[in-house]
């Protein structure tokens, strides 16, 4: 694996979704804090609005991914997942969930992944890297963010230019 892509509050955005992939290469992988479907409140009426097409492609799909439950994705649409995981990539334990609601963690976690605000953030505290990827689809911030994290750092990063807004070294 050369890279872990980050994204959460896609909200059901095709073409968001569909930046995301492009943005992977072929030994990437991807976690997903949430909200990739909004099979909840989803704008039915706008035509970017496709999580079937979503679902569709994730059936297909070569990239090893995580993906945990955001309070906007209905478990039933696209079951088998849980609203928070851990999991390790480049020697690091990382806990991922959404964050609508509190998660305990342990002191043995490194990197904490959540979404929901669709801000982005990247901080170290207390030995934890805390990491919000923003959102690609739609920010409150008007900066269209995601996450890497690679084998020597953590980073933000902005889709329009490219440019990395902050990154951390382990």
């Amino acid at each position: 694996m050369t890279k872990l892509i980050i994204t959460a509050d896609i909200h059901g955005s095709l073409i968001a979704w569909q930046t995301i992939k492009n943005l992977l290469n072929p030994d990437d992988r991807i976690a997903i804090a949430g909200d990739l479907f909004d099979t909840k409140y989803g704008n039915t009426s706008h035509t970017d609005f496709q999580p079937e097409s979503i679902k569709k492609d994730l059936k297909s799909f070569k990239h090893s991914f995580y993906y945990v439950y955001g309070n906007c994705d209905i478990p039933a649409f696209y079951p088998g997942f849980k609203s928070s995981i851990t999991f390790n990539v480049f020697n690091k334990k990382i806990l991922l969930y959404h964050g609508h609601r509190s998660n305990a963690y342990c002191k043995d976690i490194d990197i904490i992944i959540q979404g929901h605000t669709h801000l982005c953030h990247l901080e170290k505290k207390g030995g934890h890297i805390f990491m919000n990827p923003g959102s690609i689809t739609c920010p409150r911030n008007d900066y269209y963010t995601y996450g890497i994290i690679d084998n020597t750092s953590a980073s933000l990063i902005e889709l329009k230019t490219g440019h990395k807004l902050v990154t951390i070294n382990f």
